[in-house]
């Protein structure tokens, strides 16, 4: 299907009075070129069903609909529903727009089947809601989550053991996925430019499952991490039965959580579990 000519994003905000709001962590993309970029990644998005967050007057929507997509966009900025609506109309049975937080909506009772999850997230929710995704039962319930984040947060979630930005991040998103980042997107490309530089990470869930309770090794990775710079006899003298997982799968317990590799990690969470 040939996409419908759309007036430019930047008209359709003047014209709707709207402008990014920084308390809901908004930075709008207007390059075009760019969010065809973003919505590539995941592949061929031709009938297949995506979820978006945080649309906002719905740049990165526009792409993912220009690629073949059935969007479903959860926007909690009331200000954004008319400029959705009229993309809706534009692209009729491919967009579904839900106004509310995507920290309270039950989304995948929204689809069929397993939706990408494709997202320039705001930056005020976006890790709670990675953590949230990753914590679903494996298969999860979502086929790739391709999200924008703040290029510190990027790095910590792709980071390897023993580097500064290796923490909790690294470890919950990467023991049953693969993570990598996509692409870098400089902070001019927003308006407003936000402070920090931002990356597109793209993660898939890998096979088969290791057995481990996801708020196991949660809190094993929170302890551990949250005194990095102390001894694990020390860090996680919070988790019962932590020191003695450590020994039992050959762990000096002298080490410190950011010498430990996913698999180190995933061996401990294991037996407390």
């Amino acid at each position: 299907m040939t996409p419908p000519e759309l007036p430019p994003l930047r008209d359709v905000i003047a014209r709707h009075g709207l402008s990014a709001s920084k308390a809901l962590g908004q930075n709008f993309l207007f390059d075009g070129q760019l969010l065809g970029r973003i919505a590539a990644i995941p592949g061929d998005l031709a009938e297949a069903e995506v979820l978006e967050v945080g649309p906002g007057p719905g740049g990165l929507t526009r792409a993912l609909l220009a690629a073949g997509a059935k969007v479903v966009a959860i926007e909690r900025d009331r200000r954004c529903m008319p400029p959705l609506a009229e993309l809706a109309a534009a692209y009729p049975g491919k967009l579904e727009v839900i106004e509310g937080d995507a920290l309270e909506i039950d989304a995948p009772v929204l689809f069929a089947g397993r939706p990408h999850i494709v997202a320039n997230l705001p930056y005020n929710v976006g890790t709670a809601l990675l953590v949230r995704w990753l914590s679903a039962d494996w298969q999860p319930w979502w086929q790739s989550l391709t999200l924008m984040f703040q290029r510190e947060v990027a790095d910590r979630i792709v980071a390897a053991p023993g580097s500064d930005a290796y923490g909790r991040l690294s470890v919950l998103a990467q023991w049953r996925s693969t993570a990598r980042i996509a692409m870098n997107v400089h902070r001019s490309a927003f308006t407003p430019p936000p402070k920090v530089m931002s990356a597109v990470v793209h993660i898939v869930p890998t096979d088969p499952p290791d057995g481990v309770r996801f708020a196991i090794l949660e809190r094993v990775t929170a302890a551990a991490f949250g005194q990095r710079r102390k001894m694990l006899r020390q860090s996680l003298k919070s988790v019962a039965g932590a020191i003695e997982a450590l020994d039992t799968v050959g762990i000096d317990p002298s080490r410190r959580a950011e010498t430990l590799s996913v698999a180190e990690f995933v061996a401990v969470a294991r037996v407390l579990t």
